[in-house]
């Protein structure tokens, strides 16, 4: 499973994300780093077959609208540590997975729950 972290993710979670052997990179690391435009970030990970990993609601939209990024997960949590937010992650981590193997998707956690939405790509 491959990752790709919007600017809005800690690089403690992509160092977390890479210490259970998946391959993680946070958006700083390419393209025009924190100058990348949300579309530039959505053709990358669609050429490189990687997983979204975002808080922004533009990717959202952008995968209801335009259908990319083709593997989306958006953080509904607001703020919280790094911890907290670690946790949520490899609680959902296994699901995560099972959707990537199958396809399109977008997965939103919040408080209370994950929401996906499947797309045939």
């Amino acid at each position: 499973m491959r990752l790709l972290c919007d600017v809005h993710i800690s690089f403690k979670l992509v160092n977390y994300l890479k210490s259970l052997a998946f391959e993680t990179i946070h958006v700083n690391q390419i393209l025009d780093k924190w100058f990348t435009k949300y579309e530039d970030i959505c053709s990358y990970a669609d050429e490189n077959d990687m997983i979204v990993l975002t808080k922004d609601i533009d990717f959202r939209n952008s995968f209801l609208i335009r259908n990319t990024p083709k593997k989306l997960v958006r953080i509904k949590l607001g703020n919280l540590s790094n911890a907290i937010l670690m946790k949520v992650i490899a609680e959902y981590l296994p699901a995560i997975q099972t959707l990537n193997s199958e396809g399109g998707f977008m997965m939103e956690l919040d408080q209370v729950s994950a929401t996906v939405i499947k797309r045939k790509i």
